[in-house]
């Protein structure tokens, strides 16, 4: 596989964001490096660390080529890399490309995929645009999450490589496709199986898997 590099880093401040001025971090601004921590990174904070950020979810990477489909579809859109949250941006590496439990190191940082990152609506208020949240599901463009494996500091620049990659995962794609759609039971169960996964979307999966176990019309019924 190519070497990548890393084109840009962002973070951000929680700052009020939408109608009701919840506080949020998506609007990041280019930093010169990101000091990785087992879970977190110095320079960029999550305002809901319930729902962001921690060990599972210490940075999240964006192929900044997605932009190009959000700008065909959204013209009215301004965007530009960083905007939709990411913490990296890296040309050449995406979401159907880059897998599960993936081994990348960055510099003399090693991280692992640990999920892809499920949209919510700060997407939607970020840009102004109704349901823009939907579209990144329904695409499969939403960028994944790393958990750390050996902590450091990561520079633009930063020579990225793949390190390990099992034999039994799924493509972030596939992965968030999969809990979408909550149409392929068999995959919801390989998924859930999955040691590598983090246990926000192992429980999704396990719910889908169970959900339409449950609901399977039975052999007299079809």
């Amino acid at each position: 596989m190519s070497e990548f590099r890393v084109e840009a880093l962002f973070a951000g401040q929680p700052k009020p964001l939408g109608p009701r001025k919840s506080l949020s971090s998506i609007v990041k601004e280019a930093v010169a490096q990101l000091t990785v921590h087992i879970d977190k990174t110095e320079e960029d904070l999550q305002a809901n660390q319930r729902l962001h950020g921690g060990p599972e979810k210490v940075l999240h990477q964006y192929n900044p080529l997605n932009y190009l489909t959000l700008r065909k579809h959204f013209p009215e859109g301004n965007f530009v890399p960083g905007s939709i949250g990411e913490n990296l941006s890296v040309e050449g590496m995406d979401d159907a490309t880059v897998f599960i439990g993936d081994i990348w190191q960055f510099g003399n940082v090693q991280l692992q995929v640990s999920a892809p990152r499920a949209p919510c609506n700060k997407i939607s208020q970020r840009y102004g645009i109704s349901n823009l949240d939907r579209f990144v599901g329904e695409r499969g463009i939403t960028g994944w999450y790393y958990r750390v494996l050996e902590p450091g500091i990561i520079y633009p620049g930063d020579a990225v490589n793949l390190v390990e990659r099992s034999s039994n995962t799924v493509s972030v794609h596939e992965l968030m496709q999969c809990a979408h759609k909550k149409t392929d039971k068999t995959l919801a169960a390989k998924l859930s199986a999955l040691p590598i996964l983090d246990d926000e979307w192992r429980l999704k999966c396990e719910k889908i898997a169970a959900c339409l176990l449950y609901t399977s019309p039975s052999p007299r019924d079809s």
